[in-house]
């Protein structure tokens, strides 16, 4: 490895969306920074490098999702190369994620004598009349069981409507049971594909595949790489979390190190390119924030580098 030669942005793995940089018919052009020795002469993708206080620079031109930028060292001859993503439909969007799901599920189910749509459930039926004023897409995350229901009880009778309404509501595996806490913090992969897969076989039973999308939230976040490697075998190559770092919250970021949780909370969202695995960062706990406080919270981003909530 070349220590004289280091990515200072983007690193590997990031991924870039409008606000990293200025949208062309081409693409998305970036700018590259790079520390290497002051002495040293530096090219990016083949361009001349610009050097001042300290940093090599230069632009580059993402024109695909999979992207890979090289530093090429002409004093020494020696090469560093990231792969980074361009996500060109990504800024300014945003979608509503709930965690911990099951209660809905089962009052529908003792309520199916009476209950002629999905929506008649008090808490999809508000979350409906949300979708239809704001156009706000909705990411239920499913426990399996809970005291006297589960989900094989669930009925089909509803598969119709669960896949009319797809486009805005999907359904995902977040843990076999709301307790114990961390469930999978330790837990092998085994266990994680085990309990995923039983979820997942159990939505596709009553809601089908249509609702079902590549992110999910594990329960607390928490998981060994192993666990993570099932949820991305799962299909489930989005994860998302908080990735607490430098505080006392909970970390809520799956196997991630201090740096790369660091580097989370500046970027929302990163590809970690040795486990084929995206992290997200949700960029506001609606039900951790008072009320008067979310707006606020929300417009702060703007003053931030990265300057996007991508997840709200």
């Amino acid at each position: 490895m070349n220590n004289n030669l280091q990515f200072l942005s983007p690193i590997d793995g990031d991924m870039l969306h409008a606000r990293d940089g200025v949208t062309t018919v081409d693409g998305l052009e970036i700018d590259v920074q790079v520390s290497a020795p002051a002495s040293h002469q530096l090219t990016i993708n083949g361009i001349g490098a610009n050097y001042k206080q300290g940093v090599f620079s230069g632009k580059v031109r993402l024109s695909q999702f999979d992207n890979t930028i090289t530093v090429h060292d002409v004093t020494t001859d020696e090469n560093k190369a990231i792969r980074v993503y361009w996500l060109p439909n990504f800024a300014g969007h945003y979608r509503l994620s709930i965690d911990d799901n099951i209660w809905f599920l089962r009052d529908i189910y003792q309520q199916q004598g009476n209950y002629q749509s999905l929506f008649d459930n008090p808490y999809l039926g508000f979350l409906k009349k949300i979708h239809l004023a704001y156009g706000t897409k909705i990411h239920l995350n499913l426990f399996y069981q809970t005291d006297g229901f589960n989900l094989s009880q669930f009925p089909d009778r509803f598969k119709a409507e669960w896949q009319a309404n797809a486009d805005w509501l999907r359904l995902s595996f977040h843990a076999w049971g709301e307790f114990p806490d961390k469930p999978y913090q330790q837990a092998g992969y085994e266990q994680v594909a085990q309990d995923c897969a039983i979820v997942k076989e159990q939505i596709q039973r009553f809601a089908g595949e249509a609702v079902m999308g590549p992110v999910t939230t594990l329960h607390w976040g928490e998981a060994t790489v192993e666990g993570s490697r099932a949820l991305r075998d799962a299909g489930y190559i989005g994860q998302l979390g908080y990735f607490n770092v430098d505080d006392e919250l909970p970390p809520v970021s799956y196997y991630l190190d201090v740096a790369q949780r660091r580097h989370m909370k500046k970027r929302f969202v990163w590809h970690d390119n040795q486990e084929d695995i995206t992290f997200i960062r949700s960029s506001i706990v609606l039900d951790k924030t008072e009320l008067p406080d979310i707006v606020p919270y929300l417009d702060n981003y703007e003053n931030q580098p990265s300057g996007l909530p991508p997840f709200r």
